[in-house]
C-alpha cells in the first residue's frame, strides 16, 4: 500500500534502466548528462550487481593471440579488427573518465602462456601484429626472451607479451560508478527485481525480495541492460548465458614471481596475482553445456581442470590452498559485438557484452543513452 507521496514522488521517470552494472549505470548517467533536469531510476535485483561487474576477474584485456586468432573462424578480419578497437577505446575511455587511481588500475602488461600445441600460433603473430597496427600504431604482441623466469612448469613453451593490457579493481570501478550517477542525481534502487516490462508504454512491474506487493513503475523512456539475464524481460532475445568460474587462494608463501594479466587456451583461462594472491578463473569451454545458465553454482569439472592448472603448471611443486571461490554470469550469442537496439516505442536493450564488460560496458551504455535520447 503506497501513500500519496509514494505514489507522487517515486513512481514515475524519464528514464527507467532495468539493471544496475556497468553498462546499465553507464547508460543512466551518460542520459543524466545530456538531459540534466530529466528524473533518471536505475532497479536491480541484487544488492550488488546480479549479473558479472562485481563478479569479474578485474582483466583490463582486448583479446590474447590465440583468442584473435579463433575469432577468424566465425568473423572476418574487419569485424575482428573493429570488435578489438571497440574494447581497447573502452578501456582507454574510463581510465580517462574515472582515473587510474579510481579504478585502481594497474598497468602490468598482459601475457598468454602457450604449450606445445598452440605454438603454431606464434607463425602468425607478425600478421595479427600488422593488423592491429591500424589501432595501436605499434606492435602489440611480442615473445618473451625466457620464459622460465615466470617458475611454469616444463609444459609452458612460450610466453607473449601484450603491452598494452592492464588490470583493475572491478569494485572500485562500481564505487567511481555509483558516485558518478549519485553526483548526478540518478537514484538506484537495490534489491528490487522487475518482472515485466511493457516495451511500448513504459511501464514496468516489480516486486521487492521476499515480497509479494508489485510495484508499478512508469518511464518515458526504458532500458533493458540485464545481459545474460534478459529472457524474462525480452522474450526475443539471442542470448545465451554463460557461467564463469573464479578462484581466489590464500597468500602464496614464498611470493609470486610474476605480474600481470595472463592468459591461456585461446582467452577461457585467465589468472592474475591479487595482493599476494593466485586470482584463476574461466575454462567454461571444459564443460560448455552445463556452463550455459543463470545458477550461480559451481561446476566440479571446471574447479578440478583449475586446480590442476594451478597446482601442475603455474604454480608446480608450491603448496597453494584456495581461499575464495564464486561465480559470475556473462551472456554470449552468434556474434561477438554488443545488442544495442530499440525493441518498443519506449524500450530499447543493451546486452550481449561477452565476458568483456570491462573493456565494453562504459561504451556500449553511453551509445544506448544516444539511442534513448532520440526515442
Amino acid at each position: 500500500m503506497l501513500s500519496f507521496w509514494e505514489q507522487k514522488n517515486f513512481l514515475n521517470y524519464d528514464l527507467i534502466v532495468v539493471g544496475a552494472g556497468f553498462t546499465g549505470l553507464s547508460a543512466a548517467i551518460n542520459f543524466k548528462k545530456k538531459h540534466k533536469k530529466a528524473k533518471v531510476l536505475v532497479i536491480d535485483r541484487g544488492v550488488f550487481p546480479s549479473g558479472a561487474s562485481s563478479k569479474n576477474a578485474g582483466f583490463a584485456c582486448f583479446g590474447s593471440l590465440t583468442e584473435i586468432l579463433d575469432d577468424f573462424w566465425s568473423m572476418t578480419p574487419d569485424e575482428v579488427l573493429q570488435l578489438v578497437e571497440k574494447r581497447y577505446t573502452g578501456l582507454t575511455q574510463i581510465r580517462k573518465q574515472f582515473g587510474d587511481q579510481a579504478l585502481r588500475y594497474q598497468h602490468r602488461n598482459g601475457y598468454e602462456i602457450l604449450g606445445e600445441e598452440q605454438l603454431e600460433a606464434l607463425e602468425q603473430l607478425p600478421d595479427i601484429n600488422h593488423l592491429l597496427k591500424k589501432i595501436f600504431k605499434k606492435e602489440v604482441f611480442s615473445v618473451v626472451k625466457d620464459p622460465s623466469k615466470f617458475g611454469f612448469s616444463e609444459t609452458v613453451k612460450a610466453v607473449v607479451k601484450n603491452r598494452f593490457e592492464g588490470e583493475l579493481d572491478p569494485g572500485a570501478y562500481l564505487n567511481a560508478l555509483w558516485e558518478k550517477a549519485s553526483g548526478l542525481g540518478v537514484r538506484i534502487l537495490s534489491g528490487v527485481s522487475v518482472v515485466e516490462v511493457n516495451h511500448e508504454e513504459g511501464r514496468v512491474l516489480a516486486e521487492k525480495k521476499g515480497k509479494k506487493e508489485i510495484f508499478e513503475f512508469v518511464g518515458e523512456r526504458v532500458a533493458i541492460c540485464t545481459n545474460a539475464f534478459t529472457q524474462k524481460l525480452w522474450p526475443a532475445s539471442p542470448l545465451e548465458p554463460g557461467r564463469g568460474l573464479i578462484l581466489l587462494s590464500k597468500p602464496i608463501a614464498g611470493g609470486i614471481p610474476w605480474k600481470g594479466a595472463f592468459h591461456l587456451d585461446r582467452g577461457y583461462v585467465y589468472f592474475r596475482e591479487v595482493e599476494g594472491r593466485l586470482l584463476l578463473g574461466g575454462a567454461r569451454n571444459k564443460d560448455f553445456e552445463k556452463e550455459k545458465t543463470t545458477e550461480f553454482e559451481v561446476n566440479p569439472i571446471i574447479k578440478d581442470h583449475l586446480n590442476r592448472l594451478a597446482q601442475e603448471v603455474i604454480f608446480p611443486g608450491r603448496p597453494l590452498e584456495w581461499e575464495m571461490e564464486w561465480t559470475g554470469i556473462m551472456a554470449f550469442g552468434t556474434k561477438k559485438s554488443p545488442i544495442i537496439q530499440q525493441i518498443g516505442k519506449k524500450t530499447a536493450v543493451a546486452v550481449r557484452l561477452g565476458g568483456m564488460g570491462v573493456a565494453i560496458g562504459w561504451q556500449v551504455g553511453k551509445e544506448l543513452s544516444e539511442l534513448l535520447s532520440d526515442l
